[in-house]
């Protein structure tokens, strides 16, 4: 089983970590490697978290790291990380999550 990143989950990576070093370079750091190793572990029970129930039809779940929800699907091949969003985000108006 294979981890892939979209764009866009790329791209809250990064948005994260910018955010987070205005504070504290080493703590963003820290963090956005905690985060992909929360990723990582996906991979070993990949069904572990609930459907989100709004996202139930693209298979989209969602486990909690700090603050942040980080969204994917997962198939037999690999699971996919579509977001990485605060939990305070209103993410039930992303459309891109639709794709």
């Amino acid at each position: 089983m294979k981890l892939v990143l979209s764009a866009e989950a790329r791209r809250d990576l990064v948005e994260i970590g910018d955010y987070m070093a205005r504070e504290n370079r080493g703590r963003a750091l820290a963090f956005v490697k905690e985060l992909r190793v929360a990723m990582i572990s996906l991979l070993q029970r990949p069904k572990a978290f609930a459907l989100v129930p709004r996202y139930a039809h693209l298979g989209i779940r969602h486990p909690v790291h700090g603050n942040y929800l980080i969204f994917y699907r997962c198939d037999d091949q690999q699971v996919s990380i579509v977001r990485v969003l605060h939990s305070a985000r209103d993410y039930e108006e992303l459309s891109d999550i639709e794709s």
